[in-house]
């Protein structure tokens, strides 16, 4: 018994090290630089290209597009700035989930795992998680260690070490979780943001609109139309913004899904197999 208490000891601080590595997860920690970068290329768009001198005539009305873009107003520069929030946040995202999934295929992964499992080879799955790398990988990885600890501890009954290892892959997969849904909170506010915004800068064109006619007292076709394009130059930059957020913020929760999926079943064939051959 005497030589038994220091392995028993030495198993929580070997996972802990493990925990202490931190996520395996590559991104953007601090969302608030990206929002402020891109405000400030939104800022410089707005003035040195769609303010632009040859986007106007001589009186001042807008010739083109950007030049009715930048009719727009000071609505314009925080629509293009939640815009490129969201598609800098997306490549984030997109690189972030990459690095998650690892090198090669999370389906052919977690085969290889399971077979490796089913032959009773846990040094074969070691090194799939060392080749594959990843979140998925680094769960896998951390309740392979413990599987091999509780294997060799004598002490603890096969309900205690089943428990140790269902406790191991959570708290592995706890680790991985913040990481991989990091950002996307932003990118889910935008998309109800972003179309709110273009509303606001839709009803201020046409108030604007309307205070033109009163004022001249007579319909000016010219004024009138300007002012209802400035609206609905608004209205589209808040659509694209609010419809690309949806549809990024759908698809990086698919790809976690799919990876917390791939993190379940594995665990669980670690687990039962521990169950089955101890």
């Amino acid at each position: 018994m005497e030589a038994q208490k220091p392995n028993a000891g030495a198993a929580p601080a070997k996972t802990q090290n493990l925990h202490d590595s931190g996520s395996n997860v590559r991104g953007i920690k601090n969302a608030f630089l990206v929002i402020v970068a891109c405000f400030i290329v939104a800022i410089c768009l707005f003035i040195f290209w769609f303010g632009h001198a040859s986007h106007f005539d001589e009186a001042g009305h807008p010739q083109d597009l950007w030049g009715t873009v930048y009719k727009g107003g000071f609505i314009v520069p925080i629509l293009q700035t939640l815009f490129l929030t969201v598609i800098v946040l997306s490549v984030e995202r997109w690189i972030a989930l990459s690095s998650a999934k690892g090198k090669g295929s999370i389906t052919k992964f977690v085969a290889g795992v399971k077979a490796c499992l089913k032959k009773g080879d846990i040094a074969g799955a070691q090194k799939l998680c060392a080749n594959q790398k990843g979140s998925v990988a680094a769960v896998v990885s951390a309740a392979l260690v413990r599987y091999e600890e509780m294997d060799k501890n004598t002490v603890l009954t096969k309900e205690q070490k089943i428990a140790n290892l269902q406790k191991e892959v959570e708290e592995a997969t706890a680790l991985e979780m913040p990481a991989l849904q990091q950002n996307l909170p932003i990118v889910a506010t935008l998309t109800t943001l972003g179309t709110l915004v273009g509303l606001l800068g839709t009803v201020m064109g046409m108030i604007k609109s309307f205070q033109a006619l009163a004022a001249s007292g007579a319909p000016d076709s010219t004024e009138l139309s300007t002012g209802i394009s400035e609206a609905l130059i608004n209205t589209a930059f808040g659509i694209a913004t609010g419809a690309f957020a949806v549809i990024s913020y759908n698809f990086y929760t698919n790809k976690i899904d799919n990876l917390t999926y791939a993190i379940d079943e594995i665990g669980f064939s670690i687990v039962s197999t521990f169950a089955a051959t101890h």
